[in-house]
């Protein structure tokens, strides 16, 4: 069995797309799933499967939350060793307050020409600071995640790629209850 950190974007945000984490865990259970666990209401479920492809499982779960809830949102899906990589690999912690640390998961790889273009625009204004490597995009907002312009929009206009966005601490939790 693998352990999977599932990350939804936009649930119950400031209203919208409302889903219950206990209906969440259903759906999670029913792709099949076992030892489910949400972790707060934004859309975050730690699970096992026997399923090999995160893809797959990222597909079949979007696809149960449009004919089950009603709703089309995206489902970014790591193992649990992907996300430990995330935790040790961030190039932007070891002089920063990691409570202004972001990770921005990217659902797919992005195209390298959208990628250099990105790294070369110099659209991006101090104090904040990003890194992308592979699929995560690593955030430094010193003034709040809220009052920058490296937003999943941002990210996903400039890369092509559906993307979801998680705080540090968010990040550390999730890693944590991958391991018990």
């Amino acid at each position: 069995m693998t352990v999977y950190i599932a990350m939804l974007r936009g649930i119950n945000v400031t209203g919208h797309n409302k889903v219950a984490m206990k209906d969440l865990r259903a759906l999670f259970e029913a792709l099949p799933a076992e030892d489910v666990k949400t972790y707060v209401q934004s859309g975050n479920v730690v699970f096992e499967s026997h399923a090999v492809d995160a893809t797959g499982i990222a597909l079949a779960a979007e696809a149960r939350i449009r004919t089950r809830l009603g709703l089309t949102v995206t489902v970014v899906v790591r193992t649990s060793d992907e996300f430990n990589e995330v935790l040790s690999g961030n190039p932007l912690l070891a002089d920063r307050d990691p409570a202004f640390m972001h990770v921005t998961f990217l659902a797919a790889s992005p195209d390298g020409d959208r990628v250099a273009a990105l790294e070369a625009g110099g659209e991006v204004g101090a104090p904040d600071e990003f890194r992308l490597l592979g699929r995560q995009v690593y955030l430094y907002c010193p003034n709040g995640y809220g009052r920058t312009k490296l937003n999943n929009a941002f990210f996903e206009r400039k890369l092509a790629v559906a993307a979801t966005t998680r705080n540090w601490r968010t990040v550390n939790n999730l890693a944590e209850l991958t391991r018990g």
